[in-house]
């Protein structure tokens, strides 16, 4: 019995000695938990809204009270015209917004009925669904208090229109977010043991007699990758256009030139991984199953960011998917040109080039 505890007290020493195992047993259950109990939400909360109150009337604006007093909505009174409002919308300032008509009470209370118009981001259409429900239940809440007052019931009729997505195609949405996480996944693993499978194949000694610079070794490690990955985002491109009925309503060339710029940086972080470890199995551990789980919270696609707190969508802007679903989204979806995608292209450019960078001090220091 004295000899098992001898045993056991030797297993405590090699656990707590071993930090990886430590931060296996305690980091990665803390991290889960803060990740599923406040970032993983179907909720929609913090919804940017903008009010449009033409009429100005004590109805309009009582239920605009009501509207702000809900914690679903960042609630913002403007006077915008139709292309003022559709401006906000591509550049993403907002989600939704109400427009109220000049009359809206006089029509109320001399007929029982009127009606506001209530415009949503049809590209993110899960979100869009979820926001008509919150303010048609307000609406009808609304109503409720009020049927006291009158001597019929009052008809509140919200006009609801989907932008960019009329007829509410449910595809469009997850198509850019899967088009990211399948590119940020498959080329980021490809790369990933391109260097460390040199060392355990032994032939880095051949890297070391090789006249060529160590930047010119990466490059023409990822070239083929980087081609051979273009070729698949343009079937997967076909697919998504012809099958599933996703639009393509902006400029093919920005879409191939930002998706460039993507491969780019994922074949980067993969090459960064490969200078990283010692081995192809841990390369692909780390490619594969360390960076899917990020891709696919910090993007935006499945959990609407805006529900996050606000340390979680800081550790968002360090995900290139992040940047590359957003980008992906304005210009096959709402069609915007580069004068509203630029800061997203360059982002990827910069995350692109530290990365290289990184990349290249370290395969120098392995090669000497």
């Amino acid at each position: 019995m004295q000899q098992l505890l001898v045993f056991i007290r030797k297993e405590f020493y090699h656990v707590f000695r071993d930090r990886r195992t430590l931060l296996i047993l305690f980091g990665l259950p803390l991290v889960q938990i803060l990740l599923f109990g406040y970032a993983l939400t179907s909720e929609v909360k913090n919804t940017d809204l903008v009010v449009i109150n033409t009429s100005g009337d004590v109805l309009a604006q009582q239920l605009v009270t009501r509207l702000k007093s809900s914690a679903l909505f960042n609630v913002q009174e403007k006077q915008l015209s139709p292309t003022e409002i559709e401006n906000e919308f591509k550049k993403g300032h907002i989600k939704a917004a109400l427009i109220f008509p000049s009359g809206f009470s006089s029509d109320l209370i001399n007929t029982q009925r009127a009606g506001f118009q209530v415009l949503t981001d049809g590209s993110e259409p899960n979100i869009s669904k979820t926001v008509t429900r919150y303010i048609s239940a307000i609406v009808q809440d609304f109503q409720q208090e009020h049927l006291t007052a009158v001597s019929s019931p009052l008809a509140i009729i919200p006009e609801l229109r989907m932008m960019y997505n009329e007829e509410g195609n449910g595809s469009i949405n997850f198509v850019p977010g899967v088009l990211a996480l399948i590119l940020m996944i498959v080329c980021t693993a490809l790369t990933s043991v391109a260097v460390v499978r040199e060392k355990e194949t032994g032939t880095m000694e051949v890297l070391l007699v090789s006249p060529f610079k160590p930047a010119m070794v990466l490059v023409a490690k990822a070239v083929p990758f980087l081609l051979l990955s273009l070729v698949n985002f343009s079937v997967i491109l076909l697919l998504a256009v012809y099958v599933l009925n996703v639009p393509l309503a902006g400029s093919l060339l920005l879409l191939f030139v930002i998706t460039l710029l993507f491969i780019a940086t994922s074949l980067s972080f993969g090459l960064l991984i490969s200078n990283a470890t010692s081995s192809q199995q841990t390369a692909l551990l780390i490619s594969m199953m360390g960076l899917m789980l990020p891709t696919i919270i910090f993007t935006g696609f499945i959990f609407p960011l805006e529900n996050m707190p606000l340390p979680f969508q800081w550790i968002s802007n360090l995900v290139p998917a992040r940047w590359y679903y957003a980008a992906v989204k304005s210009v096959m979806l709402k069609g915007l040109g580069l004068a509203y995608v630029w800061k997203e292209m360059g982002v990827l450019c910069i995350m692109t080039i530290l990365l290289l960078t990184i990349t290249v001090k370290r395969f120098k220091t392995r090669l000497t």
